[in-house]
């Protein structure tokens, strides 16, 4: 936990919570240890499926960035909705307020978009209504948060079978998959080279993950990455007509196919217990006997330097 004092704006550019109590529950968690919340979501305007029409979703996460009180924009939750806003976010705006913002799966269209435009890094991290909020919240993942915000590095870490022995350093980045897949083409892909691209996906078949990576390889984004890190890829149902087509058989083929090594283990996706991952950080990454660990540096902290 940060000994400072400081403040977190909590905003929600998705979904809303379908558990209200998740709001009350994980304001008190963070007040109870001395965060000051500045509360910007509003259960009673939520809209449709988001937290609020596109135009209030927006206006949060403005007022946020301008309040000089806060260090963190936390989002409330994922879901869907950031890809509506994306036109209308001022990338500038956001990236010279200095605030980390943090969040994963929806959130990811954020992360992309602010590094494409400014080359400024966020937080894929815990958010408040399923981490904070959570009936039990799992100490790890809130702890891996608190570290990673120390700094000056983090380091996670995992194992898997067939990962490949390697040492490369880069860029780290990534996300949700369709999300990132959902930006190609678009001003909110950044040109990363050399980069570390960690992934992960919720419900997502392993056809359409396979399909999503043939896509980003036939784009030419993975020959320009040094290692692909895969995070969690749960929720899906094989069928009959599959015919022993599954994860690990997909994966097999992917491995042969992409011009980049691929490594499993990764505690990050739709799970309770998960790493935080700065966007944009640099990042070293050492393989050996199927273990590897991923030591990042150079990301906003809250640590003086």
């Amino acid at each position: 936990m940060i000994t400072q004092k400081i403040g977190i704006a909590l905003v929600a550019p998705g979904g809303y919570a379908v558990e209200p109590e998740a709001v009350t529950r994980g304001i008190a968690l963070l007040e109870s240890q001395g965060i000051l919340v500045h509360n910007y979501y509003e259960h009673d305007k939520r809209h449709l499926r988001f937290g609020g029409t596109d135009e209030a979703r927006l206006a949060q996460l403005n007022a946020a960035a301008a309040d000089p009180d806060v260090q963190i924009v936390l989002a409330l939750r994922g879901q869907y909705g950031m890809t509506r806003l994306m036109p209308h976010i001022d990338f500038d705006r956001m990236a010279d307020s200095g605030k980390i913002f943090v969040g994963y799966s929806d959130i990811t269209d954020f992360h992309m978009g602010l590094y494409a435009r400014r080359g400024a890094s966020s937080y894929a991290g815990p958010m408040l209504a399923g981490d904070f909020g959570a009936a039990e919240p799992v100490d790890f993942t809130l702890d891996n948060f608190w570290q990673c915000l120390k700094g000056p590095t983090h380091t996670v870490a995992g194992k898997g079978p067939g990962n490949p022995a390697l040492d490369v350093a880069g860029t780290v980045w990534g996300g949700n998959l369709a999300m990132i897949v959902s930006l190609l083409g678009t001003p909110y892909f950044p040109q990363i080279d050399g980069g570390i691209l960690f992934l992960e996906d919720i419900a997502e078949h392993p056809y359409r993950v396979e399909r999503m990576l043939l896509q980003l390889m036939q784009a030419g984004v993975l020959a320009r990455q040094r290692a692909i890190v895969l995070g969690d890829f749960s929720g899906y149902r094989l069928a009959p007509s599959d015919n022993g087509y599954n994860f690990d058989e997909m994966l097999a083929y992917l491995r042969a196919t992409l011009p980049c090594p691929i490594l499993t283990g990764l505690e990050f996706g739709h799970i309770q217990r998960r790493v935080t991952i700065p966007f944009g950080a640099q990042g070293r990454l050492v393989s050996a006997d199927g273990a590897w660990k991923l030591t990042l540096s150079n990301y906003p902290t809250l640590q003086p330097a």
